[in-house]
């Protein structure tokens, strides 16, 4: 599967030569589907085999990503740069999107996933309301049945 995988990456690597070469001889075309294709072809498979080798909840750690994000960042950027495209432009938003849609969905705003705190720091906050909340009734019930000290 992974020698697959490698194996389209490098045939994916050469036809992105090519297209890289077309595309700067013929520079009104560029910055359409073929600027596209590129970063698609290019930039996504390797990205792509990078997230693959992580393990799925690690997708929203930073520390984990910030590379290969980092790598498709660039990526992007030097197919524009080969292409005589701006950058960033409208295709780079809208691939952009479309990688944080499928990747980055489930991710919290801060960069951290989200999760229940440990049961050593989660258990005083439900055990102690529900002790003072019992300490309380019986106080009620103990002081309403003396009332002979009560002016």
């Amino acid at each position: 599967m992974k020698m697959a995988l490698k194996n389209a990456l490098v045939v994916s690597t050469q036809m992105l030569f090519w297209l890289l070469v077309v595309c700067h001889c013929v520079p009104v075309l560029a910055c359409g589907n073929n600027y596209e294709f590129a970063i698609e072809e290019f930039c996504l498979a390797k990205f792509q085999l990078d997230m693959e080798a992580l393990d799925q909840h690690h997708w929203c750690s930073w520390e984990d990503t910030i590379e290969s994000y980092g790598e498709l960042t660039n990526c992007t950027y030097l197919v524009a740069l080969k292409m005589d495209c701006f950058w960033p432009n409208r295709l780079v938003d809208e691939f952009f999107i479309r990688i944080h849609k499928h990747y980055f969905y489930d991710c919290s705003l801060s960069g951290r996933q989200l999760r229940d705190p440990p049961n050593r720091i989660l258990g005083p906050f439900i055990v102690v309301p529900i002790l003072v909340t019992l300490l309380m009734t019986a106080l009620v019930v103990w002081r309403s049945k003396r009332s002979e000290g009560i002016v």
